[in-house]
Order: structure tokens, then C-alpha cells, then sequence
């Protein structure tokens, strides 16, 4: 995985460059620099945001998921303070509008980090539950969680990429997304053709599996069989479910994941 990040402007000191890579890719480059309209130079940043988001020369995110941490644990002291005047209703309403729209806001770019990145999340939502149903630090946080029908912050990512799946099969939408999408050409009637089923690609390097084109066909296949179910014609639209009934499924698919009985 290499490639860089920029941000043109007029003015130099208003442009900024950043280089991505593993860090063995990244410990080989001397003294790279990036060269402007004008004859002048900037080094690469070690951080640059880009669309509210923070990447970093290693796409870990840390930086980002420190800044998000400091916003939503914002939110939450301030909610704590007013949570006795507040109704359950109108506190998760406040909670889900100001702290879980953060989380989830390009969550898909979370999929596949390490274990000690996701946690960090998900202590915010627990962070949040417990503010929200006024439980105790002491409490185990499953039954919170659960009684506000939240799905975890793992499953939640996975319910974004699933979604993206959807939309780019069912609707071509968007394209850029469908295209990186395949879906095999079977030569005779299988088990396997009586379901939509997606090409997952080889790749070569961990971080590779974090990739829309790999992360879309290995959580689709995992669906059950009657999610993925070609529509009659086989033809547009690609899938029997609508969106409602779909997404309707997921949720109840991925809340089991979450909380497995």
C-alpha cells in the first residue's frame, strides 16, 4: 500500500502533503518534498483532514479517533448534566443526534483496524449507554446496550459496508463502488448461483483486507442465503428484497452478532 494525499491552494502555506505507505515503504524515502506552481517546496505532513476525516501516513486513524474520542466525550459529560431533566425518549434522541452521527460518520474507513482501535469506540458507546439509561460504571454494559437496541461499533461498520453493497448491487449506485464489484459467471446451475454471490479478490498485504473491493464481497457472502436471493427476472433490480425489508434483516442479522445468545 503506497500513495499520497494533497490538498492544492494559491497560497503554499495553505497546501498540504501526505505521503501513505507501510512504514518499511515509508522509512526507504529520503527527504521527499513536493514541488508547486512557483518554484516552491513543502515537506509531507505526518496528519491531514481531509472531508472531517484525519489520516495519518499509516492510515491507523489514531490521530482521528483521539480528536472524535475528545468531541463525543464532549457531548456526553454535557448530556450527563442535564440527563434528569430529560425523558428516555428525548435523551436517546440527544445522544444518537450528537455522539453515535459522529461515529458513524465514514465509519466504513474503520473496518479491519486493529482490536485496540475499535475499543477505543467502542468506549464511547458504552460511554454513551450508560449516560443514556443512567446505569452505574459498575454496571455490566450488555443489558444497556441491548435495551437500546444498539448495534456495537464493529457491527455498526459492518452495517455500513453491507449498505454500500446493497445500494452499488441493487441500484448501480454509486458507480465508482459498483464497479469494484463482481459477480461470478457460473457455466451450470449450482447451490452457489441460486444466491447473489460476489468475487472476493486476492490481495497481498493485510492492510489490503481493509479495501472497499475486498471488505464488500468477503461481508456479503457472509449473509444468509435468503438476503442475497437474485431477483425473479435476474435482471434490474439485482436482489428479491427492497431496501426496507433489506435493511430490516441486517439490522436484526448483525444485532445477533452483537449480542449473541
Amino acid at each position: 500500500m503506497s500513495g499520497w494525499l494533497q490538498t492544492f491552494s494559491h497560497h503554499p502555506s495553505k497546501t498540504e502533503f501526505l505521503i501513505i505507505g507501510l512504514p518499511a515503504q515509508l522509512s526507504k524515502l529520503y527527504m521527499p518534498h513536493l514541488t508547486l506552481p512557483g518554484n516552491s517546496s513543502i515537506a509531507p505532513v505526518e496528519s491531514a483532514r481531509n472531508l472531517g476525516v484525519i489520516f495519518d501516513s499509516n492510515l491507523s486513524f489514531a490521530n482521528h479517533i483521539s480528536n472524535l474520542s475528545k468531541v463525543c466525550y464532549y457531548h456526553i459529560r454535557d448530556l450527563r448534566r442535564i440527563r434528569q431533566t430529560l425523558d428516555f425518549d428525548t435523551a436517546r434522541t440527544i445522544a444518537t443526534s450528537l455522539v453515535h452521527s459522529k461515529l458513524d460518520y465514514c465509519n466504513s474507513l474503520y473496518y479491519n483496524l486493529p482490536q485496540s482501535q475499535l475499543k477505543r469506540l467502542q468506549a464511547i458507546q458504552n460511554s454513551l449507554a450508560r449516560c443514556v439509561t443512567s446505569s452505574s460504571r459498575f454496571q455490566h454494559i450488555t443489558p444497556a446496550l441491548k435495551s437500546l437496541h444498539w448495534l456495537k461499533v464493529e457491527q455498526r461498520i459492518q452495517y455500513k459496508l453491507i449498505s454500500l453493497t446493497y445500494f452499488s448491487l441493487q441500484y448501480n449506485s454509486p458507480l465508482y463502488l459498483r464497479r469494484l464489484l463482481t459477480i461470478p459467471t457460473m457455466s451450470r446451475s449450482t447451490r452457489s448461483t441460486l444466491v447473489i454471490t460476489l468475487l472476493k479478490p486476492s490481495v497481498k498485504l493485510e492492510t489490503g483486507k481493509r479495501s472497499f473491493s475486498f471488505a464488500a464481497p468477503f461481508l456479503w457472502n457472509t449473509l444468509p442465503c435468503d438476503m442475497r436471493e437474485p431477483s425473479v427476472d435476474g435482471q434490474s433490480p439485482c436482489l428479491a428484497l427492497t431496501r426496507g425489508p433489506f435493511h430490516k434483516r441486517l439490522k436484526t442479522y448483525l444485532f445477533s452478532k452483537s449480542y449473541p445468545s
